[in-house]
């Protein structure tokens, strides 16, 4: 933010202000008081050089957008390591069957879908139901 003495502040800089103080306080830096004093004055000042002075003895955060580079995929890392080793075992699995009915010369019974289906089962219920997944933690009350 351009710091010009004397040069009045925005409703947009107060709110990018109040979104800074809020984040230091759910990161454990300010107590609900200091944070409603703090607040009083973001909405009390007129000048963008008293805007800093209430964040001057806080450090500065990082970006918004670098804190959220984690992966925004709906499936966790478990589910993908699952579901490569579901895959994996059913093309080896697969491989096994039709190496034995090429020896005997004709399709033998289909065992290896008693392998890949219920497996697979549980792993799209899983998916499908998202229990699991960030979005469903989220929303869990604790």
């Amino acid at each position: 933010m351009d710091i010009t003495t004397g040069t009045r502040a925005s409703d947009a800089e107060r709110a990018q202000i109040t979104d800074l103080l809020g984040r230091h306080l759910s990161d454990g830096r300010l107590d609900l008081a200091e944070y409603n004093e703090r607040l009083t004055r973001v909405y009390a000042t007129a000048t963008r050089e008293d805007l800093q002075l209430v964040l001057g003895d806080l450090p500065k955060l990082p970006k918004i957008g670098a804190a959220q580079s984690i992966s925004r995929t709906r499936f966790p890392i478990w589910q993908r390591i699952e579901g490569s080793a579901w895959l994996g075992v059913g093309v080896l699995c697969l491989v096994i069957w039709a190496a034995i009915s090429l020896a005997a010369g004709e399709f033998t019974y289909p065992w290896p879908i008693w392998v890949i289906a219920p497996w697979g089962a549980v792993l799209a219920f899983r998916v499908l139901m998202g229990w699991e997944s960030n979005a469903w933690n989220r929303y869990r009350t604790h």
